[in-house]
């Protein structure tokens, strides 16, 4: 990963991170009806810091966040080795409005599987999307999310990847 410039760097990344569970604080405190999920595997890092982040700030309040594993509902199945994950959603959708999390929104693909897993486990009354960076003008399905923490400009050989480790960073880097 040569010529790499970074997008968010640790103070950032985690700024960013707070900023949108507040946001999801704001539409959805008491959380009664809200549940979130976070998409296997690069969404869960991301929803788990900031369920945990929300849940320090409310301790005691009930907060339904579980993990669903995309990896048959993709459409490059067979083009790529994808490595199954665990879907864990102790709670029901039905009738619930749900928030999905993921780390880059880049062409759709991968929330349209979410949403074809989801309606696999009930059918929420609403569906929202949480990211931390948006790579515009790079859809190729009608999908735009609803929180996000950065939305920037790429051409098609860039490559997005938020590192997590002791000092998580999002990069945009050349893949060509």
């Amino acid at each position: 990963m040569q010529d790499q410039t970074t997008i968010m760097d640790k103070a950032q990344l985690e700024l960013t991170l707070k900023r949108l569970a507040h946001q999801l604080i704001e539409n959805h405190h008491p959380f009664n009806d809200t549940c979130f999920i976070g998409i296997q595997p690069r969404g869960v890092p991301v929803s788990d810091f900031m369920i945990d982040y929300i849940r320090g700030l409310y301790p005691g309040l009930p907060i339904d966040y579980g993990k669903l594993d995309i990896t048959f509902y993709r459409d490059d199945i067979r083009e790529r080795l994808h490595v199954p994950s665990e879907t864990n959603l102790p709670f029901s959708i039905e009738n619930r409005k749900v928030v999905l999390i993921d780390d880059v929104l880049y062409t759709g693909r991968t929330i349209r599987a979410a949403l074809d897993a989801l309606l696999d486990n009930g059918r929420p009354s609403k569906v929202e999307l949480c990211v931390v960076v948006d790579r515009l003008f790079s859809r190729q399905l009608p999908i735009h999310p609803d929180y996000c923490g950065r939305s920037i400009d790429s051409i098609v050989t860039q490559k997005v990847k938020l590192i997590w480790g002791d000092h998580p960073h999002v990069i945009l880097y050349d893949a060509a």
